[in-house]
């Protein structure tokens, strides 16, 4: 069998949520299945590290597909050309875009639909190019794969899918997240927040993510304890989030607010092993990836209690209100001054993350991949 991919997501030292989803599954499914050949589709020149077997071959299309207009292109032109040039037996596409200009049976990972509830969150024509294109998509598509049971519910009820199209294939944690010693822990705090103990935000500077009411609650935790502790956000800007900067700028500890950009996977799983607490307040998510990293690091963790959540931790979290700055640095609080309740969410978590594992996504994404292949 010939099996086309979207890779345009594999970026060495640059990804995020949805292209640690194409890795982990990439490295595997190519591997497992030696008798079938893999197509790797990049929009710029690939780096050879995401060529994970002898039955891949990689082809790089322009243009560079990082603005609606060239999506636009790079699907529905470049993509195109190619898959009905070879006609594979199946598209792949992990990141839940299709090209419509073709009759190959195509099989996107949608992930969350946070665009189709907080369509202001993106800039106008990105979201205007989610919300057009995505319904078509998913009516386009020989099977759909989702990452949790919350994003099968909304897709089937905001695009009329039929729930025995949809997969549910969870994300996982990447083995590098694991607990670390004392020493290390003081090392990474002496490297990165001045010897102090540290909350600790993973994820892109997107409004969904909700930066803004956690820096409120922060600098209320700071206020009302008297604690040294730190805030570390990691991650880049993730298009323009003029109300977060707005915040940070107004507050009275922002000197105890530590921005660090984007790292890569071996700083930050020291950083996440070295946390006081991860807290995740975004108000929508399909997954969540950061989730699973922390418990696997014997890390509490605050989270919200809306969306996908409460079905990744269970109880292994301590759960607010994203849209309430009190409820937020109640929990924050909480986790602080309790250190029975911070030893019983570590040993929840570490109950937790015990469920996702990338061996069984990636066998799960086969399987429905199988479904298509035999037709």
């Amino acid at each position: 069998m010939k099996i086309a991919v979207n890779t345009r997501l594999l970026l060495k030292n640059k990804m995020e949520g949805i292209g640690v989803h194409a890795l982990n599954v990439l490295q595997r499914i190519t591997v497992n299945h030696p008798e079938h050949q893999f197509l790797f589709l990049f929009d710029r020149k690939y780096d050879e590290e995401f060529i994970f077997s002898s039955n891949i071959t990689p082809v790089a299309l322009i243009p560079q597909a990082r603005h609606p207009f060239l999506y636009y292109w790079w699907f529905e032109h470049s993509v195109a050309r190619v898959l009905n040039q070879v006609k594979p037996d199946v598209f792949y596409s992990p990141d839940g875009f299709l090209s419509l200009n073709t009759k190959v049976p195509s099989v996107p990972v949608i992930h969350d639909l946070n665009y189709e509830h907080y369509p202001k969150d993106l800039p106008r024509l990105t979201s205007w190019y989610y919300r057009h294109y995505s319904p078509l998509f998913a009516a386009k598509a020989a099977r759909i794969l989702t990452v949790s049971e919350f994003s099968k519910q909304d897709i089937t009820e905001q695009y009329d899918i039929p729930v025995d199209k949809i997969d549910v294939v969870y994300n996982a944690a990447d083995s590098h997240y694991k607990r670390v010693d004392e020493n290390e822990k003081t090392e990474t705090r002496n490297k990165y927040a001045n010897g102090a103990e540290y909350f600790l935000y993973v994820s892109a500077l997107h409004p969904r993510k909700n930066v803004k009411r956690l820096l409120e609650a922060f600098d209320k935790v700071k206020e009302t304890s008297g604690s040294p502790i730190k805030l570390v956000l990691v991650g880049p800007h993730y298009f323009k989030n003029s109300e977060m900067d707005e915040v940070y700028q107004q507050m009275k500890f922002k000197d105890d607010v530590i921005f660090t950009g984007r790292m890569n996977v071996d700083e930050l799983s020291k950083i996440m092993g070295a946390a006081f607490s991860l807290v995740y307040v975004s108000y929508f998510e399909g997954f969540g990836i950061p989730l699973v990293e922390a418990m696997q690091c014997d890390v509490p963790v605050i989270a919200s209690n809306i969306t996908s959540i409460p079905e990744i931790t269970k109880d292994a979290a301590r759960m607010v209100d994203p849209f309430s700055v009190d409820s937020i640095k109640e929990g924050m609080l909480e986790v602080l001054k309790n250190a029975e309740l911070r030893q019983q969410l570590i040993e929840k978590g570490r109950e937790r993350c015990s469920f996702f594992s990338w061996d069984k996504t990636a066998e799960l994404t086969w399987q429905s991949l199988e479904k298509v292949l035999k037709k």
